[in-house]
This record gives C-alpha cells, structure tokens and sequence, in this order.
C-alpha cells in the first residue's frame, strides 16, 4: 500500500502529529531527511550526499515531509498554552506594583546605608578664589589694599560626633528594621497577586466547564427537535410539543453565548491580571484539579492560624513596624540629651597684596640731605636703601599663613520651642498606631483563615448534595426522556426535567471550584505552594 492510499490528514484531530501521518509513509521518510529538511530551515549549507537524498525521494514524500516540517514551525509559534505556573510567574515579574516595592527596598538598603556611614567622622575640603577691588583689608597682610587683589583659601575640615543620645545607632537600627519590613512587604504582594491568578484561572477553569455543560444540553436539545419535527410531518406529535422543543433550543443557545461571554470575559481578566497583552490565541493548560474530598489529616482553623503567625509576611511586617516605632520613639527622646563632637580643621591661603623683597635685584642706595653741622654748617648726609617688591610665592605663603585647630564642642538643650517633646509625643503615637495595625493584621488573618475554613466545609457539603442531586438528576431525565419518545410525557415535563439537570451541574461545579480555592488558600497559608492540581 502506498502513501497515497492512506489518508494522511484526518479531519477529527489537527493537533497531535503523530495523527497525521500514518506508520506507513512514517516509514517510508527518514529521520534523516527530516534532519535535512530542518537543516533548509535554518538556512545551513547541504552537502553533496544530502543532495543525493533529496533526489532519490519521490516527489509525493518529499512534499510529505516539506508539509510535516512545515507543520512543526507552525505549531512551535501557534502554541501558548499557559500552566498556572506560567501565570504566576509572567506576573510576578511583569507587575507593576511589585516592580515599585522593588524600587522601595533598594531605597531602604540605601538608606540603611548612609544611616550606616554616617556614624564615621565627616571629612570636607573647601577652597576658594576671590577677586577684591577697592579699598579692603587684606586677611593675610592686614593692611588695606586699593588695587584689584586676588586671593585664595583652602581649608580641610573633619568632625565627629562622640555622643548625642544615641540617636545615630538608633537610626541604623530603626533603617535595619525598615529594610526587612519592605522586604515583607514585598512578599505580601507577591502573595495576593499569585493568589488572584490562582482565582482568576480556576474561574477560567469553571467557565470552561459551565460551556461544556451548555453546549452538551445544546446538543440533547437538537436532537430532540429534529425527531420532533419529523413525528410533527408524520402527524405523530402535537405542534406545540415542537414549539416548545423549539424554545427550549433558544434558550440553550442563548446559554451557549452568555457562558462563551463569561469564558472570554474570564480569558481577559486573566491576561490584564498578569500584565500580558491582550491575545486571542492565549489559552491555559487544564491540570488535572485536586480530589473533592475531605483532608486525610483533620486540621482546624486553630492550628491553621497559629501556623500563620508564625510564618506570614504581612504579620512579620507589621512586627517589625511596631520595632521600628520603638525604635523612633528612641531617637525622639535622644534628642533630650546633650551632644558631644569633636572636630578639627587645618587652613591657609594667598594674597595677591602679600609683597617680600626681591633678592635678586640689589637694592639702590641713594643720599638725602639730614641737617648740617653747628659749626661749619656742613650739610650731613644720609643714605637710603631701596627696595625691589615682589608678590610673595603661593608655596611660601602656603606654610606663613597656615592655621591648625583642635577642639570639642558640647550642646546643651534648655527650650527649643517644645519641638523635642512634641517630636516625642508624636513618636508614641507612631508607636500605638503600629501596635495597632498589627492588632488588626492578626484579626484580618483570622478571619480569613476561619472564613476560607468554613467555605471549604460548606463546598465540600455542597459538593457532595449536589453530586448526589446530578445523579438523581440524570437518572430522572434518562426516564423523562424515554417517557418523552413515547409520548407519556408533556415537552414541557421534558423542559423542566433537562432544566434541572442543568441546575444541578452548575451547582455542582460552582461546589468543586469554590472548595478547590478554598482549600488552597488553606494550604498556603500553612506554608505550601499554590498548588490545584493532584501532582
């Protein structure tokens, strides 16, 4: 039998490939050929012998195997299933909010940082250069100068506090307990936001379902109207039978849409949640979902919160903020204390007004009358030396104008306008403000953990009435059913049977959802992963 003789492309299934080709021209292609064919895919060069093999098939199988190849890249870039794995991650990494907590802690590391460096001594260099016209007293010479004079000051200064309440260490410490409360804060996020995608993918999940139940109804109600309508020709059934038949079909239809509506609506929620652009094509993987069943080992809310307290972000962080208020409350009172610093500095300078003797111009003598003699009225002479000036050099006026100082400086506060007892009284009330936050973080987490408990019991409770219900259910309509071929039964009668069929799946699977959510919240809050799948 030849290739063509099989049917190569079944209509059922265009997803699985090995549904494609058949075992009989699998064979007759080579794994080789198909290695060859890729190679043209990526555009690498062919030797000779992969020549000869490309000749040597017939025409039929090579155009196989260009479709099967063809098939493959198709398939690599038209697949986008998600898993909830998937989800959680693209959304933990893309998310906004989560993006700015980020930036939040590297603010509190940096701050942590400095707070850190600041406890060493401060070092500072100044310098300037000033130009002074008109009539001033120079610094360095003290004489008043009337010319344009340029001078410059270098200074190097150092300080550091020995004592002020320790306000300083209490700082370091008080950014060491914001660093880890940001930290947790960050977890906090990462927390609700990987438990609404859990949420938001199960309801995609239900939806799912909720189509599926429609569209079967859908396909019971179709039947039924085309053997209606073919006993109405025969004069075997009543026309209304088939007009209600008929109506029933519309409002199935109509069910069809409005759970395709709330699957779309469902798809898209999902996609804005995680941060992804908006697809078509973006479907998600149906795990296997866990057992509707109750727990093999009995926990109660007690325990499950007191493993919380222990373990949660949110009441880690809020311990932390009540340490941090202490810890603010500390640095408010240091203020009360006197400060002690040290601190020195070394300075000197040039001035352009700074002259000193040239040495190497000799210097003019000159004679000038004094007075004469008595006697002989002789004139008496006196000599005079004059000088060449020079602006003094910056290196010499360097060391003559340098200046050393040492010493310690003490604060004493007395009244300050009460700022320091105001900042103390508002540092109290941070401290009780987180106090209470913490309080109500517990309380919140309490409750939540009870409500999720007891929504759980009820789903499970739930669950397993209305199993009970689709079963009675569906035997009640397998019966209505075969009354309605015979006509023992009204199509009204059916209707109502095959509405309540309905109820009961829907009830059902709104049970097993919400007791799948529930229950793992539960189990994250005992510190397992987000998990709604049996493996």
């Amino acid at each position: 039998m030849s290739c063509k003789d099989r049917k190569i492309w079944p209509e059922e299934n265009k997803i699985q490939i090995s549904q494609f080709v058949t075992f009989e021209c699998a064979r007759r292609l080579s794994f080789s050929v198909l290695a060859d064919l890729l190679k043209l895919r990526k555009f690498e060069p062919l030797n000779e012998d992969v020549m000869f093999r490309f000749k040597s098939l017939s025409k039929g199988s090579l155009i196989h195997a260009l479709i099967l190849v063809l098939f493959f890249s198709f398939s690599s870039f038209s697949q986008n299933v998600w898993t909830l794995e998937d989800c959680v991650e693209y959304a933990l990494e893309n998310n906004l909010d989560i993006q700015k907590q980020i930036q939040a802690v590297e603010s509190n590391r940096a701050s942590l940082l400095q707070s850190g460096l600041s406890m060493l001594p401060n070092i500072n260099f100044g310098a300037s250069n000033i130009w002074n016209t008109g009539q001033t007293i120079d610094q360095y010479t003290n004489t008043f100068a009337t010319s344009t004079v340029r001078s410059n000051n270098f200074s190097f200064s150092t300080n550091v506090t020995i004592f002020n309440g320790l306000q300083k260490f209490n700082t370091l410490k008080l950014n060491q307990i914001e660093l880890l409360a940001s930290r947790y804060d960050l977890d906090v996020l990462k927390n609700d936001i990987s438990l609404a995608v859990a949420a938001y993918y199960l309801d995609i999940l239900f939806n799912k379902e909720i189509l599926d139940v429609a569209e079967s109804q859908m396909t019971i109600t179709t039947e039924q109207v085309e053997r209606i309508r073919k006993m109405v020709e025969a004069g075997a059934a009543a026309q209304g039978d088939l007009l209600n038949i008929q109506a029933q079909a519309s409002t199935e239809e109509l069910n069809i849409i409005e759970a395709r509506n709330r699957l779309n609506i469902s798809y898209l929620s999902l996609q804005q949640l995680i941060d992804l652009t908006i697809s078509s094509d973006f479907d998600i993987e149906k795990p296997i979902l866990k057992e509707v069943a109750p727990p093999k080992e009995l926990i109660t809310a007690e325990t499950i919160y007191g493993h919380a307290l222990t373990t949660r972000p949110e009441i880690k962080g809020a311990e932390l903020r009540v340490e941090s208020a202490i810890k603010g409350l500390s640095i408010a009172r240091g203020g009360q204390s006197p400060s002690l610093t040290f601190g020195g500095s070394y300075a000197t300078g040039y001035s352009g007004a700074a002259q000193q003797v040239d040495p190497s111009i000799p210097p003019v003598i000159k004679e000038y009358p004094m007075g004469i003699t008595q006697l002989t009225r002789d004139t008496v002479l006196g000599y005079q030396s004059s000088y060449t000036y020079k602006t003094k050099s910056f290196s010499d006026q360097w060391n003559d104008n340098d200046n050393f100082s040492l010493g310690f400086n003490l604060y004493i506060p007395i009244f300050n306008g009460w700022q320091v007892r105001s900042s103390i009284t508002k540092a109290k009330i941070q401290r009780n403000i987180a106090e209470l936050d913490l309080e109500q973080k517990k309380r919140t987490l309490q409750k939540t953990i009870e409500q999720a408990y007891a929504d759980a019991v009820a789903s499970l409770q739930k669950y397993n009435s209305s199993n009970q219900q689709v079963q009675a259910q569906e035997e009640s309509f397998k019966y209505t059913e075969q009354k309605f071929d015979v006509g023992m039964v009204t199509s009204y009668d059916y209707n109502n049977s095959k509405k309540e069929l309905t109820r009961a799946q829907s009830e059902l699977l709104q049970a097993k959802y919400d007791f799948i959510f529930k229950t793992t919240i539960l189990d994250f809050y005992m510190g397992n992963p987000i998990r709604i799948s049996q493996n």
